[in-house]
């Protein structure tokens, strides 16, 4: 799989048709998932031209990566609410609202769903290493604020956040309200906070 950078949106007729292309990518992946798209469908939904599409993607697999990244950039901006406990709660919001809607359930559930080959399986590793990484500025101002000690592993504690909220949307299909994740923002930080830095015992 190709390694070079995906290009960001310019104007005029090129964003016309990145957007288009875009559009015809979330929607193809929301229809049959990502194992069974193809170039040649997304350029005929979009109404371009597949040398188009190669030309700025180059692969199947950067294309819907670039298409799932711009959707969650938009849709899971990182909150900044000016505390730990509300970051991550308007971050679970967020979460629930785009794996409920009908494009992110279908997305999500897809990508669940499907067995990846070579190239898929790094961009699905690709993809959430990118949210999880942007995510994780949510912690590194909490520390700044003194509301988490320097210890604290950031990723560890933000997986520990949004597994359970994903294990309900996914599995068991339970609602996850306000005080849902209030509590597991509580639970997160405390198992983390308790932990003892790396390399030295409790």
């Amino acid at each position: 799989m190709s390694t070079e950078p995906v290009r960001r949106r310019t104007g005029g007729r090129s964003a016309k048709v990145r957007s288009a292309v875009t559009a015809a990518t979330l929607e193809l992946l929301a229809e049959s998932g990502p194992d069974r798209l193809s170039i040649a469908e997304v350029a005929a939904r979009a109404g371009v031209h597949e040398t188009s599409i190669y030309r700025r993607w180059k692969t199947r697999e950067r294309l819907v990566l670039d298409s799932m990244t711009e959707l969650s950039d938009e849709l899971l901006a990182v909150p900044d609410t000016g505390s730990l406990r509300g970051d991550l709660v308007a971050l679970g919001q967020r979460i629930v609202g785009y794996g409920t809607s009908p494009l992110g359930s279908a997305l999500v559930r897809s990508l669940a769903a499907h067995d990846d080959d070579a190239d898929a399986a790094r961009s699905r590793h690709e993809f959430w290493e990118n949210r999880l990484t942007g995510a994780e500025v949510m912690m590194e101002r909490a520390k700044a604020r003194g509301e988490l000690p320097a210890h604290v592993d950031s990723r560890t504690l933000l997986e520990l956040f949004v597994s359970p909220i994903h294990f309900r949307l996914l599995l068991t299909r339970q609602p996850v309200d306000g005080s849902y994740l209030e509590r597991i923002a509580d639970i997160a930080v405390a198992g983390t906070t308790a932990l003892a830095p790396r390399g030295e015992a409790l």
